[in-house]
């Protein structure tokens, strides 16, 4: 049987723990003899304890990841240890911030623990009360006051500056969230942000360095990452999502939540004036009750006006991240939302920015079929963003300097983690 164990083999499995709003997903991946990423299996569950992306329920999470990772467990014969965890919610914030360090050694180049200097002094940052560094994120570096270098190691220089972009968390969140994988057995590896693990799945390199916002539209949150240059720019998590399009057409509709949520997959589209007005669905009423008839046109009306709310909140996000008209890419849209027709129309209708669908199997070989889907970005993404630490170690392990490159959320998981060395129950 494969072990999921704490090394840095590349031929060890990595795992991907999506711990979502309206779904647990648990990817398993490995890499190939040609180096791609193989996603082996999945699990998914229902999530019950989990409200817009912030854990609610301790016991229902942890019965919810119990059930996703056997699930997976048994597709795959692998005994999971470790794992990847996303994490989100309305408490994510981010900012930019600049630092410098003046260096002594003129003689040495400009090295790995320079830049682990700056970095340092980001972690080293005031943050509200309850707030935590998750990333610290270099965006370009200045060299003796020459600007726009991407990766100055090597070169000869005095002072070395840095733009930063920081992405800060609620500690409480990610201590809920770490307690749940401790509940499940499991051990967190990684606590990545999700739209960091989306962009990795579903984002080309040109997409990157072209200008690109990727949007996941989750159960519970809308998440964006902004791309310009092949450096992220900004980021933001948007406190709406597809339950809240579920809860309006329950109300308005005056139907079950099941049955509404049902009605938006089957018969659901984002642009009203592409359902005929005629087209009428006949929905099972309560006991004793007579069947429910529901308009098509009404029930897309209810979804655009919602809809049309997530992305004005999007493209304000777009505008007040200063690179709204340097996105060349345009908008990727990806998650669970991003699967209702005509979604991308009207992006394109209240933004004036090209848009696409994007899926998570662009980046990997031999996935599943059912995995090829955009709600599963952020779980094949959080697999793909493991890999990436894998080889950042290794790389770092075959030279002198023995810290992890970009270990940014290193501190922030140690914090968490001393809290829990005492209680794992």
């Amino acid at each position: 049987m494969m072990e999921n164990q704490p090394n840095t083999n590349t031929n060890e499995i990595v795992v991907g723990l999506d711990i979502g709003t309206t779904k647990i997903a648990c990817f398993i991946g490995r890499k190939n003899e040609f180096g791609k990423i193989e996603l082996l299996g999945y699990g998914r569950s229902e999530s019950v304890g989990v409200s817009r992306g912030v854990v609610a329920n301790i016991d229902r999470t942890v019965a919810s990841i119990k059930q996703a990772v056997q699930e997976a467990e048994e597709k795959v014969g692998a005994q999971i240890q470790l794992v990847n965890v996303g994490i989100a919610g309305q408490h994510i914030k981010s900012l930019q911030h600049r630092g410098l360090i003046t260096r002594e050694n003129l003689e040495a180049e400009i090295g790995l623990q320079d830049i682990e200097a700056l970095i340092e002094d980001m972690h080293k940052l005031v943050m509200q009360p309850g707030e935590e560094i998750l990333h610290v994120i270099p965006q370009e570096f200045t060299v003796d006051n020459e600007q726009g270098i991407k990766d100055p190691i090597g070169m000869s220089g005095v002072r070395l500056e840095a733009n930063f972009h920081i992405i800060t968390g609620q500690m409480a969140a990610a201590q809920n969230i770490y307690k749940c994988i401790r509940k499940a057995g499991l051990e967190v590896d990684q606590l990545i942000l999700e739209p960091l693990a989306s962009a990795a799945s579903v984002l080309s390199e040109e997409e990157k360095e072209a200008g690109v916002a990727l949007v996941d539209i989750g159960g519970g949150t809308t998440d964006i990452a902004i791309f310009q240059d092949g450096i992220i720019r900004h980021t933001a998590v948007i406190p709406f999502g597809g339950n809240v399009i579920s809860d309006d057409i329950r109300q308005g509709c005056q139907i079950m939540k099941r049955q509404a949520e049902q009605l938006k997959k089957k018969f659901g589209s984002a642009l009203a004036q592409e359902t005929k007005a005629n087209e009428i669905v006949c929905i099972p009423g309560l006991t004793g009750r007579k069947p429910k008839e529901i308009a098509l046109r009404t029930l897309s009306q209810i979804i655009e006006a919602r809809m049309t709310e997530i992305i004005e909140h999007v493209h304000y996000e777009v505008r007040s991240s200063g690179f709204g008209d340097q996105l060349i890419g345009g908008i990727v849209l990806t998650g669970g939302g991003s699967q209702l027709k005509h979604v991308t129309q009207l992006f394109q209708f209240v933004t004036g920015l090209d848009c696409r669908l994007g899926f998570p199997g662009e980046h990997i070989t031999n996935a599943p079929e059912d995995t090829s889907i955009p709600s599963y970005s952020t779980g094949v993404g959080l697999v793909i963003k493991g890999y990436d630490r894998i080889r950042a170690k290794s790389t770092d392990d075959s030279t002198e300097t023995a810290k992890p490159k970009r270990d940014f959320g290193k501190a922030f998981m140690n914090n968490i983690k001393t809290w829990f060395e005492t209680d794992v129950a």
